[in-house]
C-alpha cells in the first residue's frame, strides 16, 4: 500500500505520464498498467486520459493531497526507527522561480547537500503559478503574497518590488512623475506567477494603489525582461534584489523613488497541516539563515 501511496505521488506531481515514467525510472506501459489497477482497486478514476497533459480527476485530486501528509508521517517514523545517527535523510522536492532559484536558491541547497550527504534535493524552478493541489513541492521557495492562504509560510528575507529604467529611456521618453502616468510609457512586463502581471502596485496596505500597464515586450523569463529594460526598451518593475547591482551601477535609474512599494517577501511555503519533517525544517532554516546575507551581499549584475 506505501508503495502505491508513493508511486501516486510521483504520477501526481508529473506534467505527463511520460515523465512519471522517467522518474519512476519504468516505461511508460508499466506506469499506465500500474495506474490502472490502482483505479481498479480504489473504485475511482484518478487521472484523465487522452490529454496532453497529466490532468487529475476530482478524487485524484483528493487523493493525491490526502496521501502526502500520510508520505510525510512514514518517512518520518522511517527516521525515527533507523540508525540513531542524527543525520538527514530522504528526498526534498523545491520549487522556485526562476531568477531566484539559479541565482540563490540553487547555491543554497548545494551548501545544504554538503553537509547532508544522505539527503537528495530536487529543484524545479519555473515561472508557472504554484498549484499546491497537486502537490509538486514539498518546499516552494515564493516571491511576494502567497496565492494559495492554506499554505505554512515562514519569510525568508524581505523584499520589495521597484520600477526602474535605463538612462537611455528616461532620456529618449522623459521621467514618469505620476503612477498614473506609467499607463503611457513602454512597461516590460514580466508574466510571471501573478496572474495580474500587468497591474503593477504603489502604496501600503493603508493607501493601495495600482495601474495598469502595457507594452510591446514580455517574457516569462526575468533576466530577459531586465536585459530589455537595460538596452532602454522601457520601465520595469522587478525584485529589489534582483536589480540592486545595476542601480548602484548607475545601468538603471528607480522610476517614482518617492512612491512607496508593496513587500514582495521571499517566504518558503509549505502544503498541509502535517508536522514537518525534520530535513524540510532544518533546509528552511539554512534558508532563513543565509539568504538575507546572500542577497545583501549580490553586488553582481
Amino acid at each position: 500500500m506505501i508503495d502505491d501511496l508513493r508511486f501516486f505521488h510521483v504520477v501526481a506531481s508529473s506534467e505527463t505520464l511520460t515523465a512519471a515514467a522517467r522518474e519512476l525510472q519504468c516505461s511508460l506501459p508499466v506506469v499506465s498498467k500500474r495506474l490502472s489497477a490502482l483505479e481498479r482497486r480504489l473504485g475511482a478514476r484518478l487521472v484523465h486520459r487522452g490529454t496532453r497533459r497529466l490532468v487529475l480527476t476530482s478524487e485524484g485530486e483528493l487523493f493525491a493531497a490526502r496521501l502526502a501528509p500520510i508520505l510525510d508521517q512514514v518517512r518520518e517514523l522511517e527516521d525515527l526507527v533507523g540508525p540513531r545517527t542524527g543525520e538527514l535523510r530522504g528526498t526534498i522536492e523545491v520549487q522556485a522561480t526562476l531568477g531566484l532559484g539559479r541565482a540563490h536558491i540553487a547555491p543554497l541547497l548545494g551548501e545544504f547537500t554538503a553537509r547532508h550527504p544522505r539527503l537528495d534535493i530536487r529543484l524545479h524552478t519555473s515561472a508557472l503559478p504554484l498549484r499546491p493541489h497537486r502537490r509538486e513541492f514539498d518546499l516552494a521557495v515564493h516571491v511576494g503574497i502567497p496565492p494559495d492562504s492554506t499554505l505554512r509560510m515562514r519569510r525568508l528575507a524581505k523584499n520589495r518590488r521597484v520600477p526602474c529604467a535605463a538612462p537611455s529611456y528616461v532620456d529618449r521618453c522623459g521621467m514618469p512623475e505620476r503612477i498614473e502616468d506609467l499607463a503611457g510609457h513602454d512597461c516590460i512586463v514580466l508574466r510571471e506567477n501573478e496572474g495580474d502581471f500587468a497591474l503593477w502596485r504603489f502604496g501600503d496596505t493603508r493607501n493601495p494603489r495600482q495601474v495598469q500597464v502595457r507594452g510591446r515586450l514580455s517574457s516569462n523569463d526575468g533576466d530577459i525582461a531586465t536585459g530589455w529594460a537595460l538596452q532602454g526598451h522601457g520601465v520595469i518593475m522587478r525584485s529589489e534584489w534582483q536589480v540592486r547591482a545595476h542601480l548602484e551601477s548607475g545601468a538603471l535609474v528607480r522610476v517614482l523613488p518617492d512612491v512607496p512599494t508593496p513587500p514582495a517577501d521571499i517566504y518558503a511555503l509549505r502544503a498541509g497541516d502535517a508536522p514537518v519533517p525534520r530535513r524540510i525544517s532544518e533546509l528552511i532554516k539554512h534558508l532563513a539563515a543565509r539568504l538575507p546575507g546572500r542577497i545583501a551581499d549580490s553586488r553582481q549584475p
